[in-house]
């Protein structure tokens, strides 16, 4: 058995290095209720559907406790709606400001291509939003075979539906000939549950959380506290590999197609 398809998350992983758009919106849209939280609590949930995300922020205790001094209450599934409302239009009026490739990344899917890999793509993103990233992905030279939105399925990660949806549309299985790639302990979890090889990216998405030029400039002890932490999550969450970015990736390939003509599966 030979892989025979890769799937890609996007922010972090192929583009908008450090996943910084939805993680800026977060905010804004808890500022605009009065509620501020940090950076750290806005990427907590990252991966998963924006409005699951959303609601997931009103459920970590800190923001719970600050939205209630505000508000008076604990914030409902009603709040829920409204900030996810409120979240769509302020989403895709940033998305282009935050779609440049990562580094790297047409290099890399010039080498999945090179080995004959269908390549998909999943996204915590709605569809309407992903209207607007592949068109900014495809004026930069990047196109996926086949994208899935969480809005696309019954549910979105950690649950596998994304991945199978994928996997359908490219006419792939088994799902063990299938590499899932990811930014997002849901995003690994998710190809997981899916039976598919999942390989996580420590450096260039959510768990560092910074632009490219920051990590560059983080202090050398900084960085490593940063770095091993990332991995560390990466593998808490069972990822078969842990690499820094997508231009990692071809390595591990490798390795898998070693593994799976020893009769290996994930």
């Amino acid at each position: 058995m030979a892989i025979k398809a890769i799937i890609l998350d996007w922010a972090g992983t192929t583009m908008d290095y450090g996943c910084m758009a939805p993680a800026v919106v977060f905010g804004a849209v808890f500022k605009k209720y009065g509620v501020e939280i940090s950076v750290e609590e806005a990427r907590q949930p990252m991966g998963a559907h924006k409005k699951v995300h959303i609601r997931a922020l009103t459920q970590i205790p800190s923001v719970n406790e600050r939205w209630r001094s505000v508000h008076g209450s604990a914030p409902t599934e009603e709040d829920v709606e409204r900030m996810f409302t409120d979240f769509v239009p302020m989403q895709i009026a940033c998305l282009a400001d935050y779609s440049d490739l990562i580094p790297g990344c047409l290099e890399a899917i010039a080498d999945f291509r090179a080995r004959g890999l269908k390549i998909g793509s999943t996204t915590g993103y709605t569809p309407e939003m992903m209207d607007l990233l592949r068109s900014e992905a495809k004026a930069r030279g990047y196109e996926p075979d086949a994208t899935v939105s969480a809005g696309d399925v019954p549910e979105g990660r950690p649950a596998p539906w994304m991945c199978l949806e994928n996997a359908r549309l490219l006419g792939v299985w088994p799902m063990s000939a299938i590499v899932k790639v990811d930014d997002t302990v849901p995003g690994i979890a998710e190809g997981i549950n899916a039976g598919m090889w999942s390989i996580g990216l420590a450096r260039s998405g959510n768990e560092i959380g910074l632009p490219l030029a920051e990590v560059d400039a983080l202090p050398e002890a900084e960085y490593a506290e940063r770095i091993e932490g990332a991995r560390s999550r990466m593998r808490a969450a069972a990822a078969h590999y842990v690499v820094d970015d997508i231009t990692g990736v071809a390595a591990c390939l490798d390795d898998i197609e070693r593994r799976l003509a020893a009769g290996e599966t994930p």
